[in-house]
């Protein structure tokens, strides 16, 4: 059985530093992570009950019969199996504009230069890994393999003492004033006051945190602070849409920036040392460094209304350029020196940069004063990952030789088979998904949101009639496999919802039919397989990396997607799966 388990390319670079850093923190590590062996600091496991042998779970894998009028065909896309080694702890669909969002590791296809920050323009500007052209992003968070896991029987879930020490989360809130278009000199005003409000809002609700310590059970900072937090900023942000749009262009999609969610990068930093997978590296691997420039929307004053289309234009550009520097960093991964990205990559950027700036302007200026500054805001840097090449900024909660966040330790393995399938609906023909359309299967913290969202996703190859809400044993020969069916029921109307949920809903489990008000759409399912030996399942050594409150629950496994295929290729899509066919 073929083992590939992947380590960082820097790890030459980098254990030293890491070193360093275990040995400032070690007093704190100790009251952090659970235990230690030899000195070394490492992270709870999942227990052994989180394991199970395929055999042992019941089959309950039930598929509507189709009707007549279904759908029944399957289009099949190949995007390979992440050989680019594209990892990052960006979640450009559940937490846009979030740097290291996640707060754990995902295994990227598809889109080559998507980030946290991408616009939907930068992701149809992109190359993809997909050989039939479709530019849509898949991810999904990367397993691990960690031979020296710590496998006390705590139960599955969050370890109150760790968090309890580790302090206090914060609010994580999309940033807005650098995701909005040029605002219109007369709604100036009133958005600058709409912004001060959504700073207001994040800044109630960290006090709220603290204030309600121990209060309620798993799910009361959900509902009781993120939640009316959610429905504020849904208010908030549909003001400074009307207002921009009684001016200029009504700005879509920040509905998408709406949800925040709690993060512990602060409280986490520096806790997990290095931890030796035990087995041979067959392939280099580490965090894909992405491009760090200064926002620009938030930095401009008011732009007269003459000068307003050319500033969104040179404004779209300045994110396709960043976007191809992403890319470039992914396609040129081991190429060249040490000065190499500085040289072919971000001194070109800073070039391009600032002749768009210039242009941004002379633009304002035509008709008003021309703002001074703005060529400052062209060198950008990089966000940590595996090149040591260019100024770095260091990632939150990143350390050891693996890239492990926040617990997340070990090597990690890369699958051995990705099969993205587009079906049908059992009950009619289906319509084709809008482009940019966001859609997330599963729910990453099961914990602390409780298990309504949460899906079943694990199984074996040859046992596709069931699935598991933990981690499986396979018999010999049989791989280890994740099975992520998304949502297909669209409401006709939006590409993403403040919860990411309610604009795509999923049909009857079982009839198939889509609830009333909604349309069928080509539903996307991902299966993920990976080689791992039979001994590091037994032994309960695999596991999935997570949000760090979730101790590697199996049940919080997820996956996202955010549809780029093009209008003839969605077209393409659809006729297939409408007329009974399966096509590649």
């Amino acid at each position: 059985m073929r083992q590939r388990v992947i380590r960082t390319r820097s790890q030459e670079f980098r254990i030293v530093a890491v070193l360093v850093v275990l040995a400032a923190t070690a007093a704190v590590t100790a009251g952090i992570v659970s235990s230690a062996r030899n000195g070394r600091a490492f992270a709870e496991a999942a227990p052994l009950s989180s394991f199970v042998p395929i055999q042992q779970v019941a089959p309950n894998v039930k598929a509507p019969a189709p009707r007549r009028g279904a759908s029944t065909g399957v289009f099949t896309v190949d995007c390979g199996t992440n050989e680019n080694e594209k990892f990052s702890p960006d979640n450009p669909v559940a937490q846009p504009g979030i740097r290291n969002g996640a707060q754990h590791v995902h295994d990227f296809v598809g889109n080559l230069s998507i980030t946290a920050d991408s616009s939907d323009e930068s992701l149809a500007a992109s190359d993809t890994t997909c050989r039939n052209g479709d530019k849509s992003s898949y991810f999904w968070p990367v397993v691990r393999i960690d031979r020296t896991a710590n496998r006390q029987a705590n139960p599955v879930g969050a370890n109150p003492d760790t968090l309890k020490t580790a302090g206090t989360p914060t609010v994580a809130c999309p940033s807005v004033a650098d995701k909005l278009p040029a605002v219109p000199a007369p709604a100036s005003a009133e958005v600058n006051r709409n912004l001060r409000l959504l700073d207001q809002q994040i800044a109630e609700a960290n006090q709220r945190i603290v204030t309600s310590r121990g209060q309620g059970g798993p799910n009361f900072v959900n509902n009781a602070i993120l939640g009316p937090l959610r429905s504020k900023r849904v208010a908030t942000l549909d003001r400074i849409a009307i207002a921009i749009g009684r001016q200029g262009t009504h700005p879509t999609g920040l509905a998408s920036l709406a949800d925040c969610d709690l993060s512990y990068d602060g409280a986490h930093a520096g806790h997990n040392g290095g931890n030796d997978t035990g087995a041979p590296a067959s392939a280099p691997a580490a965090m894909t460094p992405t491009v760090n420039c200064p926002t620009v929307r938030d930095k401009l004053p008011a732009v007269p209304a003459s000068a307003l289309d050319e500033v969104n234009r040179n404004l779209a550009l300045l994110d396709r350029q960043i976007a191809e520097a992403n890319q470039r960093i992914v396609t040129t991964q081991g190429q060249g020196g040490p000065n190499f990205i500085d040289n072919a990559i971000l001194g070109p950027l800073r070039a391009k940069r600032a002749a768009t700036l210039d242009r941004i302007g002379i633009a304002i200026g035509r008709q008003g004063t021309r703002p001074t500054g703005l060529e400052a805001l062209a060198p950008c840097t990089l966000n940590s990952g595996g090149n040591n090449n260019g100024t770095e900024q260091e990632l939150p909660g990143v350390q050891g030789p693996n890239q492990e966040i926040a617990g997340n330790v070990g090597g990690i393995v890369r699958p051995a088979k990705v099969l993205i399938e587009y079906r049908g609906n059992p009950t009619s023909k289906v319509v084709p998904m809008p482009r940019f359309l966001r859609a997330i299967t599963g729910d990453a913290k099961p914990t602390s949101r409780g298990p309504a969202n949460a899906r079943k996703s694990w199984t074996c190859s040859g046992f596709a009639d069931r699935l598991s809400d933990k981690y499986p044993i396979c018999p010999p020969g049989s791989q280890v496999t994740r099975v992520h069916d998304f949502p297909s029921c669209w409401d006709g109307k939006n590409t993403d919802s403040a919860n990411h949920r309610t604009h795509i809903q999923f049909p009857d489990a079982k009839t198939g039919a889509c609830p009333t008000g909604t349309r069928a759409v080509p539903q996307l399912r991902i299966s993920v397989s990976y080689d791992i030996p039979l001994d590091v399942q037994k032994k309960g050594q695999y596991q999935l990396d997570t949000f760090p409150e979730e101790n590697h629950n199996p049940f919080s496994d997820h996956n996202d997607f955010l549809n780029v295929n093009s209008i003839h290729q969605m077209t393409k899509i659809t006729n297939c799966v409408n007329a009974g066919r399966r096509c590649r």
